[in-house]
């Protein structure tokens, strides 16, 4: 089978101004009149972009329908980008250290604490599903704990001009890619024990992609994240914040791999296992909660057919 090779789509050229531009009008309003007061202002937001973002709206369409299997009502599109806007608004307060305003549920914890118990850290691979912020929480309930997100080089700049509004102090945690050393920092937060936090749904480089089938047809994905997992012989869990309305969230870990335990000549095998694997669950909590994977693009725009693993060289 031929791999699919990054190609660059509409919703990567486009600039994400809209987003932008919601993230700083929320995190003005919400730092001064709080999140009661936000979350009233929030709804004009979304109205605005629900109206005013044809692409988006096309891609929120064609996922629920995917996804909810009915037609789409505008109610459900409103419901798709509120929940993303939520998100958004509360990363203001989740990276402001302000626990206290969320009711936050872990599943999946201990087993994922006892795979980071061996010290060498591990992986989180996650999606642009709910919201990956939530993790933090964690982070005050186990002191020392360190997590650190990996992200494409653009991106992280963005996020980092985005945070330094936001608290100036969660820039430390994001590790750009595309630089020599970015492979040598990932490596040395790891080696600190760190959960390096990675998204599999989406990729914004030349990264090399796989098919595998989603919600009933095939789609891309990108073979980076797992590579990289493979390449630095750790433990790999899924996770997932969902966002389940008000202030109410939900963390999911499930394990996908330990590639430290894997022999090198079987990794490539189990690299394809593990995106097999992350498909399933992807497609599990998108069932689970259908609002909460913010795909405001056809995902599933050609995907090449399935037929096998393409030849990865992992050494």
């Amino acid at each position: 089978m031929k791999t699919a090779q990054h190609n660059s789509t509409d919703w990567e050229q486009s600039p994400e101004r809209s987003n932008m531009l919601m993230l700083r009008t929320m995190t003005w309003i919400s730092l001064r009149l709080g999140r009661s007061a936000g979350r009233v202002v929030l709804h004009l937001i979304v109205a605005y972009f629900l109206l005013f973002s044809p692409a988006s709206r096309t891609g929120s369409r064609a996922y629920l329908t995917r996804i909810l299997q009915r037609p789409v009502r505008w109610s459900d599109m409103y419901h798709h980008f509120f929940s993303f806007a939520s998100t958004i608004h509360d990363r203001i307060y989740l990276l402001n250290q302000r626990f206290d305003l969320f009711q936050i549920e872990a599943h999946g914890e201990k087993a994922m604490l006892a795979s980071l118990a061996s010290g060498q850290g591990l992986f989180l691979i996650g999606a642009h599903m709910g919201s990956f912020e939530v993790i933090r929480a964690l982070g005050r309930k186990h002191s020392g704990m360190k997590i650190a997100i990996v992200m494409y080089e653009e991106n992280a700049r963005k996020l980092n001009q985005m945070l330094a509004a936001i608290n100036p102090a969660a820039q430390q945690d994001v590790i750009g890619l595309g630089k020599i050393d970015s492979m040598l920092k990932i490596n040395a937060y790891l080696h600190q024990g760190a959960l390096v936090g990675m998204l599999g749904d989406r990729t914004f480089g030349n990264d090399v992609m796989r098919p595998v089938t989603l919600l009933g047809s095939p789609a891309n994905l990108p073979l980076g994240p797992f590579r990289m997992a493979a390449i630095l012989r750790r433990p790999v869990f899924f996770m997932v914040g969902l966002y389940l309305g008000k202030n109410r969230y939900e963390i999911h870990f499930e394990k996908l791999a330990d590639f430290s335990e894997i022999p090198q000549g079987q990794r490539q095998q189990e690299i394809e296992r593990t995106m097999t694997r992350y498909a399933e669950l992807l497609e599990k909590y998108c069932r689970r909660s259908p609002y909460n994977w913010f795909n405001f693009f056809d995902f599933w725009r050609a995907a090449t057919p399935i037929a096998g693993m393409p030849e990865t060289r992992i050494d």
